[in-house]
This record gives C-alpha cells, sequence and structure tokens, in this order.
C-alpha cells in the first residue's frame, strides 16, 4: 500500500507538487511555482505541508519553473537530500532558476514581502541535483524510478515509478508531435496507476502545416502593413523552435528575409544548453547537426545580450520580427516592446504557448482592449494572433493515445490543467476507455494498492 497526496497541480495548470509515500520512502514528484498575476502570490510563499525531514529524494519532469521553481524553497527550509533529473534538466534547472530568483526577488520587493527564495538559497540547492539519463533505474529504499522521454522540452521525462509492487506513469507535462527538434513521448505500458496532464485536455491543436501556414500569413501580413511582428515566447524550448521554423521558412522563401531579433539573455544561454544536448534530438534534427548546420543561428538573426542592444532594436525600422520572454508576458523584455508596440495597428502580437489565467498574455488573448503594462494604460491596437500548434504540450488526442497506450490501469488521475480542461479529459477517457478517473483538489490523499 501506498500513499499519493496531491500538494498542487490540482485543478490548476501550474504549480506542479506530488507526494508519494510508500512503506519505506517518501518521494515528492515536481515542485513547482504556482503561477498567474504574480510571482509571490501565498501559494507560492507558504510553508510545505509535509515534513522536510522525512522526505527521502524529489524527482523533477523537466525544467519549467511551474515543475522546478520551488526546489530552492526545499532547501532554504532544510532539504539536504538527492534531487533526480535528466541532465539537460539539470543544467536548464540551473539557468531558469537563475532567472526566477531574480524575478521573484523584485516582485517581493515591489509588494514588500519576503521572496520564496534568493540566489543564496541556490547555493544550498544545485550541489543536490542528482543526474540519471533516459532508461537508466535509480534507486531509494524500496523504490525504483526512471525517466523517459516526454517530448515536452529539452530533458523533460515521463517518469516510471515501481513500489509496493505497483507501476505509477506520471506524464509530467507530455509534448506535441511531431515537434521539430525533440523526440516523441513514450508512454509507460502496464501501468497500474496513471498520473496525466491537461493543460490542453478539452481542445484539439491546428495541424502542423496548418500551424506554418498561419504563421506565413501573419509575417506577410506584417510586412505588408509595415509593422512589427512581436513574439513573446518561453526561453526554454518554444524560442528554440520558432527560431528554426523561421529560418526553415526563410531559406525555402516562404517569407521575407526580415531581421529578427532574439531578445532575451535568458533563451541565448538556453540555446548554449541546446547545442550541448543535441544527442536529445530527433533523427531529423540530428541530422542537420551532422551535416554541420546551424539550427538556431542564422544571417539576419541578431542576439541581444545587453540592455544596449535590446534598446537599438527599436532604431531598426521595420518590418522586423522581434522574439522575447517571458512567453506569459509577465515579466521581461518583452513587456518593454509590448508598450511599444502593442497600440501600433501596423504591428501583430503571436502568441504560441499556453496563457495562465490573470497573465498578460491571457488579457490580450481575450482581447483586451486596453492593460497595464509598467505601470502605464495601454492601448491594444496591434493584430492578436495565436497559434495552438505550437504549443509544446499535447492535445485532447495526443493525451487519449498517451494513456491508452499505458494499458489498463485501475485509475487514472488527471492534473495540471485548469478545470474545465481536466474535467473534458476526465470524461472522454472514462467514456472511451471505460477507466476509473479522478480530477483532484489541492490537498486530496489517495490509497493505492
Amino acid at each position: 500500500m501506498a500513499k499519493l497526496t496531491f500538494l498542487g497541480g490540482a485543478r490548476s495548470v501550474t504549480g506542479a507538487q506530488y507526494l508519494l509515500e510508500t512503506n519505506s520512502a517518501r518521494i515528492l514528484i515536481d515542485c513547482g511555482l504556482t503561477q498567474g498575476c504574480h510571482f509571490c502570490e501565498g501559494a507560492n510563499i507558504r510553508p510545505f505541508s509535509f515534513d522536510l525531514s522525512r522526505l527521502d529524494l524529489v524527482i523533477i519532469t523537466h525544467a519549467h519553473v511551474d515543475h522546478v521553481g520551488l526546489i530552492p524553497k526545499l532547501a532554504k527550509e532544510g532539504y539536504r537530500g538527492p534531487i533526480y533529473a535528466t541532465p539537460a534538466t539539470i543544467e536548464m534547472a540551473k539557468l531558469m532558476l537563475d532567472d526566477s530568483a531574480d524575478l521573484l526577488g523584485h516582485e517581493a520587493r515591489e509588494r514588500g514581502e519576503e521572496a520564496p527564495y534568493t540566489q543564496q538559497d541556490l547555493v544550498q540547492t544545485f550541489p543536490l541535483f542528482r543526474s540519471l539519463d533516459y532508461e537508466h533505474k535509480g534507486t531509494a529504499k524500496d523504490v525504483s524510478f526512471s525517466f523517459h522521454e516526454a517530448g515536452h522540452v529539452l530533458g523533460s521525462g515521463v517518469v516510471e515509478i515501481e513500489a509496493e509492487g505497483m507501476r505509477l506513469a506520471f506524464s509530467g507535462d507530455l509534448g506535441n508531435p511531431p515537434a521539430s527538434l525533440l523526440r516523441l513521448p513514450e508512454a509507460i505500458p502496464n501501468s497500474n496507476y496513471v498520473i496525466v496532464e491537461s493543460a490542453y485536455g478539452d481542445r484539439i491543436h491546428e495541424d502542423r502545416s496548418r500551424r506554418r501556414e498561419i504563421l506565413e500569413d501573419v509575417v506577410e501580413d506584417t510586412v505588408r502593413r509595415g509593422g512589427t511582428l512581436l513574439i513573446p515566447a518561453f526561453a526554454f524550448e518554444r524560442t528554440q523552435e520558432i527560431l528554426h521554423e523561421l529560418h526553415d521558412l526563410m531559406e525555402t522563401r516562404k517569407i521575407p528575409r526580415l531581421p529578427v531579433f532574439l531578445d532575451s539573455p535568458l533563451a541565448i544561454r538556453a540555446v548554449d544548453i541546446f547545442r550541448q544536448f543535441e544527442h536529445y534530438f530527433n533523427k531529423e534534427a540530428v541530422t542537420h547537426t551532422i551535416r554541420g548546420d546551424e539550427l538556431f543561428k542564422f544571417p539576419n538573426v541578431s542576439f541581444c545580450r545587453t540592455v544596449e542592444e535590446s534598446k537599438h532594436i527599436n532604431d531598426i525600422l521595420p518590418p522586423k520580427i522581434i522574439i522575447a520572454g517571458s512567453g506569459m508576458m509577465q515579466g521581461g523584455r518583452i513587456l518593454h516592446h509590448a508598450r511599444r508596440y502593442l497600440p501600433d495597428d501596423k504591428s501583430s502580437l503571436l502568441i504560441l504557448g499556453f496563457q495562465a489565467g490573470g497573465s498578460l498574455g491571457r488579457q490580450l488573448l481575450s482581447k483586451a482592449k486596453r492593460v497595464r503594462i509598467l505601470g502605464e494604460n495601454v492601448s491594444v491596437r496591434c493584430r492578436v494572433k495565436a497559434i495552438g500548434g505550437y504549443s509544446a504540450h499535447a492535445d485532447q488526442e495526443g493525451l487519449m493515445q498517451w494513456v491508452r497506450a499505458c494499458g489498463k490501469p485501475k485509475k487514472v488521475f488527471v492534473v495540471q490543467g485548469e478545470e474545465a480542461a481536466s474535467l473534458a479529459l476526465r470524461q472522454r477517457i472514462r467514456d472511451e476507455m471505460g477507466f476509473d478517473v479522478m480530477v483532484p483538489y489541492r490537498g486530496d490523499m489517495v490509497v493505492l494498492e
């Protein structure tokens, strides 16, 4: 017998955190930030609801902050046990947590609160990381665990845990194949219990060919109107994929060769990590690297590392493309560009990924006519477009396919989605597979046997 407690990520896309307790071991799977209106909302600063001194290990599915962003808070509060992740996840997590500590500190100072953690806490955190590559097995007391390709972001893993004679499959976040860089997600056959994400549990993405058509249309329309195309992109994965796609479209002359600015120091550093782990790419991308092709850098793209380089973008006349973080427009250099270009009816904003409730990106997707940016009220006159096909998350069809490939579990738990999306996926799994399916609330504990 074992117990599974849903400490976060229940009826919420962000804040993933699950505690598995067996007869001899206590394991935390993911420990993520809750994201939305503010980085320092109550969910991120309240004390952990479990005894850290009894925690044996932590397993991280991937390096997005909604899965890894509270790991330093564990260390701050005294945890000194191992934190397992794939090698690429560890390198990317160090990068993301360094950035997160700065953002949290800034937010905390503005609100007169204490940040969940600081840069000093990272010094205690990073030595705790333990590398475990795909298909290798780790052990802790009576528990074994391994990572399998999730296809979501570089290094992302589906977690397989064997304990008490049971096999558990934690999806983490599942990718949206076929991806231009990453391999296909893998399922865990013969699973007794399945924990599956549901960010897009109630919708189907555009076809891959259709997404390229939309991208071409948005670029060409922006060029025709003499405007600027803003693309808020997550520094990790989405940026690298859109760079690769723009490069390909320009090489094949599907879109004009116009200036492209990657205005994100974090994304630029992430590109270096991608180059370090090219062996994680799919066959097509690996073939390009073997030929010596540069996947992310091309003649008319400029990497803007400094503030001065960022400001210089304003001196370049349109048409041009600006890719900047953050992906949900909650911080980063995209805010300065948005303040400048949202009121311009010649320009366009292209949103590529999921936007959490309360985020600026979600407001713009909801057709807000005025938004508040950096303390100013800003009119929205530019064209706003979204492409679901660029999401790094599986859609409902992909999630169903993954659950089906996990066998005939005793129970499926649907997590990491807004309530409507989780409930929609639950209903479809019940209708088509006949499984026992639960959409837990935060704090729910279930007995596994």
